[in-house]
């Protein structure tokens, strides 16, 4: 009789071409799809591809996705991004989208995701996909040639540390408090670089855009992947996003019964208040209503992990019917251009730019220290993106404080850091 198994193990026993793995094995697994960016991908392969004189394995099964240069703020940035469009034509890349938003939205907008496969990404929040019940990593541009050349990859076959969340959450809360909370509780070496599965009724009624936060921010915890089995959920987003509902398994890719996890930690979501992460660390992360006398200068609401349709609807919750405050930038880059057509139509960006907010671009932006909305010495940020390590955003001496989209517009409105909860009906 074949032992339990966790969601895990199934998909990389599923990769390596083994009926069953244990943790701590090494294995040889087949990619089923690699993805790259501007910053990381053509401009980082292309040169030790043409020293090793090797071709793509295939280049059907690579993924291309413009969005940290993007749109071009000065000569170099344009460089790179004439480099990367150039190279997805010599080597003949056809699943290219330029401009077209942040990878990590864009690769199962565009329905290159579904439960089962394994996926290795030029990106370290490459965990997102791993909301699809899929095998989703990420990878230096070393690891990624070797990908691109063979197709395969070795893997340590990874524990499983299961994050169970009951409850429900309240008013003004939102899977990313849930992760800020995780990140506060087990620290930025929680997962130990294995796989950590989010469980519970709680994960169970989130949105999809809800769930891919979680499973981005696994990288916050030092996971390795981050996991939600497919449901319902799973499907209706994949058939809205034109997978065809054949490829949709959602029996094969759950953990058996009895399938051992190395560790397991329960929280609640009934009780989470809203949280903020305090400079320099998503692991300083405390209740929002004890972060108190903290003036903003900027308020961002942008990134994988803040900028999808549902953050944008968050932050138009708080904004409705009032204004930015005097002194205070709102930024507000949403997260594909599809996110912005979306909102457009709900009448959600008019909400933002009534307040006050100014549109930027999609792309990683200032996430990423990149482009517009970069600090200035000694400024302060609040923002809906993954990490707030000192310097990532501007000057070493800025400093960015971590929350939801709700929290984000509730200090936009007030001029510095407060509980959203404050400002909602």
């Amino acid at each position: 009789m074949t032992e339990a198994m966790t969601l895990a193990e199934k998909l990389v026993a599923r990769a390596a071409g083994v009926a069953r793995v244990t943790a701590g094995e090494v294995l040889t697994c087949k990619v089923d799809l690699a993805m790259m960016h501007d910053s990381g991908g053509p401009r980082r392969v292309a040169p030790m591809l043409k020293d090793l004189g090797a071709r793509l394995w295939d280049p059907n099964r690579v993924v291309v996705i413009s969005d940290h240069y993007v749109p071009a703020v000065d000569a170099e940035s344009a460089g790179i991004l004439d480099l990367t469009r150039k190279w997805v034509k010599e080597v003949r890349v056809t699943r290219f989208h330029d401009m077209q938003g942040i990878c990590h939205v864009v690769l199962p907008e565009r329905g290159h995701l579904r439960p089962g496969l394994f996926v290795v990404g030029g990106d370290s929040h490459s965990p997102t996909g791993g909301a699809f019940g899929a095998y989703v990593f990420g990878v230096g541009a070393t690891e990624m040639c070797g990908v691109l050349v063979t197709g395969e990859i070795w893997l340590r076959v990874p524990e499983t540390i299961e994050i169970r969340w009951q409850g429900k959450l309240g008013p003004g809360v939102s899977a990313k408090d849930m992760i800020l909370a995780t990140c506060a509780r087990l620290g930025m070496d929680g997962g130990r670089y294995q796989a950590v599965q989010y469980t519970g009724d709680a994960i169970e009624g989130l949105a999809m855009q809800e769930r891919m936060t979680l499973c981005n921010m696994a990288a916050e915890l030092g996971a390795q992947a981050g996991l939600i089995a497919p449901d319902g959920v799973t499907r209706d987003y994949l058939l809205a996003a034109g997978v065809p509902g054949a490829q949709i398994d959602l029996v094969t890719w759950q953990s058996d019964r009895g399938a051992v996890v190395a560790e397991r930690h329960d929280f609640d979501a009934s009780a989470l208040p809203p949280m903020i992460a305090v400079p320099h660390s998503p692991a300083n992360s405390a209740p929002a209503a004890a972060v108190t006398d903290v003036r903003v200068d900027q308020a961002y609401i942008g990134a994988c992990t803040g900028a999808k349709i549902n953050d944008l609807r968050m932050a138009a919750a708080v904004l409705k019917g009032r204004q930015v405050a005097p002194g205070v930038r709102l930024l507000v880059a949403p997260a594909s251009t599809r996110t912005t057509a979306e909102a457009a139509a709900d009448g959600t960006l008019a909400t933002l730019t009534e307040a006050g907010a100014i549109l930027l671009g999609s792309g990683c932006g200032a996430c990423a220290g990149y482009g517009a909305g970069i600090l200035a010495e000694g400024e302060t940020c609040i923002a809906s993106t993954a990490r707030n390590f000192k310097g990532r955003m501007g000057a070493s001496s800025s400093r960015v404080y971590l929350g939801s989209p709700y929290s984000v517009a509730a200090a936009a409105v007030a001029g510095e850091i407060r509980d959203p909860r404050e400002f909602l009906a």
